[in-house]
This record gives C-alpha cells, sequence and structure tokens, in this order.
C-alpha cells in the first residue's frame, strides 16, 4: 500500500477493522457487566469481585507488550481475526461454570476466563488503534480527529454493552445472554474474514521482538502518565461504585435486584457513552487543529492535574453526610459523570500524542507498548478498587484515584515537543 496525505484506498479496510472492534467492545462492556452483577448475588466480597478482573488486566499488559510485534510480524488482519476468535472461545467456555464448584474454583475459572478475554480484547484494540495511524486520512487537525472519533465511538459502544449486560442478566439469565453474545461475535467474525476490504498492512518477517520497548522519551513518559491516569478511574469504576450503588438500591429482594442492575447498568452505560461523545468532540473542545504539538502536551498535563479536584470533591461529600442517602448518591452520579467528561480529554489527548509520537515504520509497537502501560493501569486500579471499598468504602477508592491523578499530571509534564 502507497501511503498518501489521503490514503483512500485504506478507508475501506479502516471502516471494516473499526465495525469488528465496536461489536467486540459491546460484548466486552455486556461480558464485565454480567459477571460483576452475577458474582456479587451470589456473595463474591469486592475483592472477590477484583480478583475475577485481575487475570483480565495481567493478561492485557502481556498482550500489548507482543501485540506490536505479533502485528508486525504476521499484519494487522491476523491479530483482529485472532481478537474476535479468542472472544468467542471465552463466552463459550464460561457457560460451562458450575455454582456447585463453590467460590474458590469459580474465582480460578472465571479468572482464566477473563484473562483469555483480555488477550483478545488487546489484540483487537491494538489493531483498531493502528489501522488509523497507517490508513485514515491526513491533514490539518486528521489524525486527533479520526483518532476520537474511533476511540470516542468504541467508548459508547461499550457503555451500551453495559447497559445490555445488565438488562440480559435481568431478563434472560447468565448462560443464554453469554450463548447470544458468542453467537453474534462468531458472525461478525465470519463476515469479516470472507470480507475484509484490502489495506491493511501485511507483516515482515525481520521484525524482532526486542523492537517492541521503545527508547523514545515521549512514548516511555506518555506510558507513564497513561499507567496513573486509567489507574485512577478504575479503582472506583471496576468494584467500587457498582457495589456502592447495589447497596444503596437493592432490598435483596428479586425484584429489587432486577431495578438496581439496571440502574447500575444504566449508569455505567451513560457514564461511558458521556466518556465517548467527549472523546470524540476532544479536537473541536481542545481547537486541536489550530494548536501546536506543545500546547497539546501543556493541556495534558494541565487536564489531568484539573481532573483530581473531582474525586477530592465527592470524597469529602461522602465523608460529611457519613452514610448513604438519596441527595449524596445523587451528587455522586453528578459528579461522576463531570469526572467523565474531564477524563475523556485526558484520554483524547494522550490517545492522539501516542501516534504523534510513534514513528511510522514502528506504529504497531510504539501502540503495543503505550497499551500495555493502559492494561497496566486498569490492574493496578482493578486491585485497588476491591482492596479501597472494603478498607474504606467508596470514598477512599475516590482519594486514591486523586492520589494517581497527581501521579499522572507529573508524567504528563515530563513530555517534550519533538
Amino acid at each position: 500500500m502507497t501511503q498518501t496525505d489521503t490514503r483512500p484506498q485504506g478507508i475501506a479496510a479502516y471502516m471494516a477493522v473499526t465495525a469488528a472492534y465496536w461489536a467486540f467492545m459491546l460484548t466486552d462492556g455486556a461480558l464485565r457487566m454480567l459477571v460483576l452483577l452475577h458474582f456479587h448475588t451470589l456473595g463474591f466480597s469486592p475483592v472477590q469481585l477484583a480478583y475475577l478482573f485481575v487475570l483480565y488486566e495481567v493478561a492485557g499488559v502481556i498482550t500489548n507488550l507482543s501485540a506490536g510485534w505479533i502485528a508486525a510480524r504476521f499484519g494487522l488482519s491476523a491479530t483482529l481475526y485472532a481478537g474476535l476468535g479468542l472472544q468467542v472461545v471465552a463466552l463459550l467456555a464460561l457457560t460451562q461454570l458450575d455454582p456447585a464448584w463453590g467460590i474458590t474454583a469459580s474465582v480460578v475459572f472465571v479468572m482464566a476466563i477473563q484473562g483469555l478475554s483480555g488477550v483478545a480484547k488487546d489484540l483487537s484494540k491494538m489493531s483498531a488503534k493502528s489501522a488509523v495511524k497507517l490508513l485514515a486520512p491526513t491533514g490539518q487537525g486528521g489524525l486527533f480527529k479520526w483518532v476520537a472519533l474511533l476511540t470516542g465511538s468504541k467508548n459508547a459502544v461499550k457503555g451500551l454493552g453495559f447497559l445490555l449486560g445488565a438488562a440480559l442478566l435481568g431478563f434472560a439469565g447468565f448462560v443464554p445472554a453469554v450463548l447470544g453474545m458468542a453467537a453474534v461475535l462468531a458472525a461478525v467474525l465470519l463476515a469479516v474474514i470472507l470480507r475484509m476490504p484490502p489495506g491493511l498492512p501485511a507483516g515482515k518477517k525481520d521484525a524482532k521482538f526486542r523492537e517492541v520497548w521503545s527508547k523514545d522519551r515521549n512514548i516511555n513518559w506518555l506510558s507513564f502518565a497513561r499507567v496513573f491516569l486509567f489507574g485512577a478511574r478504575d479503582v472506583w469504576f471496576v468494584v467500587g461504585i457498582p457495589i456502592y450503588f447495589y447497596a444503596v438500591l437493592s432490598d435483596g429482594t428479586e425484584e429489587g435486584n432486577r431495578m438496581a442492575f439496571f440502574i447500575i447498568g444504566s449508569f455505567m452505560a451513560v457514564w461511558t457513552i458521556l466518556y465517548g461523545v467527549v472523546q470524540g468532540a476532544a479536537p473541536k473542545l481542545l481547537r486541536a487543529s489550530i494548536r501546536s504539538e506543545y500546547e497539546l502536551i501543556s493541556a495534558a498535563r494541565n487536564w489531568a492535574a484539573g481532573l483530581m479536584v473531582v474525586p477530592v470533591v465527592l470524597a469529602g461529600l461522602i465523608w460529611v453526610a457519613g452514610a448513604p442517602a438519596l441527595w449524596l448518591t445523587t451528587l455522586i452520579t453528578i459528579g461522576l459523570l463531570v469526572f467523565g467528561a474531564l477524563f475523556a480529554v485526558n484520554s483524547s489527548l494522550h490517545s492522539y500524542l501516542i501516534l504523534a509520537f510513534s514513528k511510522g515504520d514502528r506504529v504497531t509497537m510504539d501502540v503495543g507498548f503505550y497499551y500495555m502501560a493502559n492494561a497496566a493501569g486498569r490492574l493496578i486500579g482493578t486491585v485497588l478498587s476491591g482492596l479501597s471499598y472494603q478498607a474504606g468504602g467508596l470514598s477512599l477508592c475516590l482519594l486514591v484515584a486523586a492520589a494517581m491523578l497527581g501521579i499522572s499530571a507529573f508524567g504528563a509534564g515530563k513530555l517534550r515537543t519533538s
């Protein structure tokens, strides 16, 4: 493929990758909500719930480190097909879970399945994100716009997945919901394999695994900042807020549980969709097409520092209230939606900067290294979410988030113009 400023021959392949990625993220969001709520109703503690997702994030760290090399060696089509196929396998395997195994065996089994799903997710993500750099049209502010469009739409779709997962659990049950998602994703995989347009780059047989380690100062500091940015989100998002809302909303009856599931799923869907919408609008909000690289780097630091204020204020409100109340839950909901909007701008800046810093001949490796850091942040946030909630409730989750945002702002402050 000959690259030009417009790259028209790659658009069809880019859109096919994006559509497949949307389908994957819909099932990924639904699966997370299904697992979290299903096992909470079975009596799992916050720490045990966090354990269910630990291997998912560990797998993400390992996968992202190697996925860039795999894509460079075998091509982006191979990593996309592998990601979709592994997710189908993971969904089918999850239907074999038997509650009679007991909590320990169930945790181990679900951790392993979630680990496989984590590999699948990050193979698909790396394929889609790399395709932006290699295939999308360029021009004034073009890269930022296309990155924001892909990332924003992905998160909006994942938000719908949260709502879908909660609704399916309440009305269809765990196993039928998982089987249905596996069937849909298998159909998408078959369609992509049969109809993938030309345009995705093929692999290079001389790609070396040692090349995945970045030697670029900016990429390393941006990856450092990314670890703590996403850790700051997941420390309250993964376990803390769903369990807090469940404790406030459910009366323990089947009808009460169903209503709590719907409200929790709706909140997480709205939060994630808002996050995706703001991500997609970030270039306009920042007027990125007329701003220099230096200004965007400064914005990455300043927006992270500003985001710290939100969890600190919310933690203070919880401490003042002393006990859950309707007014407190309402303010927490509003505050976390504000957090999501500000977080989206931070995330979009990072997603743009990694591709701006990456060199065309090693973009898959740089993107893989960066998303390894992303997965490491989610891993840290996931573990701390269960531990923080069990030790100090939602307020401690939020205070830990604020501390992590401060570290992220420090890392962004180390970036320099190229």
